[in-house]
């Protein structure tokens, strides 16, 4: 039986949360941003890039879906294997080495991609192994999610710790639309060179660790006893068996998995059933960002009203609505081919239904990540939230792979959304039974 999910009791700190130092939240805000907005720049193109070269190769199909799905899948196996460990090192050693660090691999490895996609179609091996290279590069680097919401723990009071968790969401959207809108202007701007993505990502990153290493000061207390192993399976296992935490990642994981079906095969879905150009899909990926950005902000004023328990059942609801309609519409589409034009119902619905489980994925992040925040010891925060964002990443790494798969199979391209809605039925539930139980 699933472990009940109500308002956790709260666990007095050692010591008052410290005062965040003027910029820090800041940084952490602009850290996290520049990892979406590096995310949001590549991932309307990647997947097209990427077709590019296994064209060259005369590879398609189910095959090619496999290949894409790896390149998404592979930054999050990353962000799954390190995230503990990056967190547990930031409890050891503090939180701005790690930050820094992170924000430099990224400079170095979005460059290495930008670089990857200059090499012509016939040397198509080594542009998708450099391609590989450098997301593996990235997802080390972009581990470091669990390490901000670290910074938010020790900033703030357990009252207040939803409002500085749903920070971490509204920079996710922020990256998310700003992405996608530098990367058309960018293209632009370089004449729609290639590599212009990754340089864009790399240069922004940069600017980033200027910043970061000029203005934040370290938030972790300097009298936390953390474990001293960089990497331990023992206790990851003993994270997840600390009350309702092990509940509380699963309804993580498998929101995740069901968002990633929808966010990996967007590009390809608008391209086949409205025909939309690079240019198109990087707005329609700006506006998911920009709703990420709205519902990030409503949600701050309605964690003062409302537990994160029924915040995160409303985000539920709305995923399962909005993934739902993407599929219904992928579906008409598909009924209606053939004809001229696609109506223009269809793509009003598509943009409600998007809206819908975006906002709702904006109410899930920080939910969980508040109600997690609070079952941990305050001298654990690192470790116990980098274990959260390696079973995120577990689900960036499913989802995509899955979704790139399932979208091969019919021509309806409506599978990768049956898959999610199914799973956040499943999430709802499992939900539903603990509250009942409790």
């Amino acid at each position: 039986m699933a472990h009940p999910l109500p308002v956790p009791p709260v666990t007095a700190p050692s010591s008052p949360p410290a005062q965040p130092a003027k910029g820090t939240l800041l940084v952490i805000f602009l850290t996290v941003f520049i990892d979406l907005l590096g995310f949001g720049i590549v991932l309307p193109v990647m997947p097209r890039q990427a077709e590019t070269y296994l064209t060259a190769l005369g590879v398609s199909g189910l095959v090619g879906g496999v290949v894409i799905g790896i390149l998404f899948s592979v930054f999050s196996l990353m962000q799954f294997l390190f995230s503990p460990m990056w967190g547990r090192w930031s409890d050891r050693v503090g939180r701005r080495p790690m930050l820094l660090l992170s924000l430099l691999g990224s400079v170095v490895f979005y460059a290495l991609y930008g670089f990857a996609v200059t090499f012509p179609p016939e040397m198509a091996r080594l542009a998708l192994g450099l391609m590989l290279l450098s997301r593996i590069g990235a997802g080390i680097a972009g581990a470091s999610v669990g390490t901000a919401a670290a910074v938010i723990a020790d900033c703030t009071t357990p009252q207040n710790r939803a409002r500085g968790m749903a920070l971490i969401g509204i920079a996710f959207g922020a990256g998310f639309t700003l992405g996608p809108l530098i990367a058309y202007f960018g293209m632009a701007l370089f004449n729609d060179k290639p590599y212009a993505v990754g340089l864009l990502a790399s240069c922004l990153s940069l600017v980033a660790l200027v910043f970061a290493f000029s203005v934040f000061r370290e938030t972790r207390n300097p009298d936390n006893k953390a474990a001293k192993e960089f990497f331990s399976l023992g206790r990851t296992t003993r994270v997840l068996a600390l009350p309702a935490v092990g509940a509380l990642v699963l309804t993580y994981f498998l929101s995740i998995f069901a968002f990633a079906n929808f966010e990996a095969t967007l590009a390809r879905f608008t391209q086949e059933a409205f025909g939309m150009t690079d240019n198109d899909n990087f707005l329609v990926f700006a506006g998911i960002g920009a709703m990420l950005m709205v519902a990030g902000g409503l949600y701050r004023p309605l964690a003062k009203r409302w537990p994160e328990s029924k915040l995160l059942a409303c985000g539920l609801g709305l995923m399962i609505l909005g993934l739902g309609g993407v599929g219904l519409d992928a579906w008409l589409v598909y009924a209606g081919r053939g004809t001229e034009l696609v109506p223009a119902s269809l793509r009003i619905g598509f943009y409600l239904s998007a809206a819908l489980a975006v906002c709702g994925f904006a109410f899930v992040n920080p939910s969980v990540s508040s109600l997690i925040s609070k079952h941990a010891d305050p001298q654990r925060q690192g470790e116990v939230l980098g274990v959260n964002q390696s079973f995120a990443s577990l689900g960036r790494i499913l989802g995509p792979f899955l979704g790139s798969v399932l979208f091969t199979l019919h021509p309806s391209r409506t599978l990768p959304f049956v898959a999610a809605v199914a799973t956040l039925l499943v999430v709802a539930t499992l939900t539903l039974r603990g509250k009942r139980s409790s």
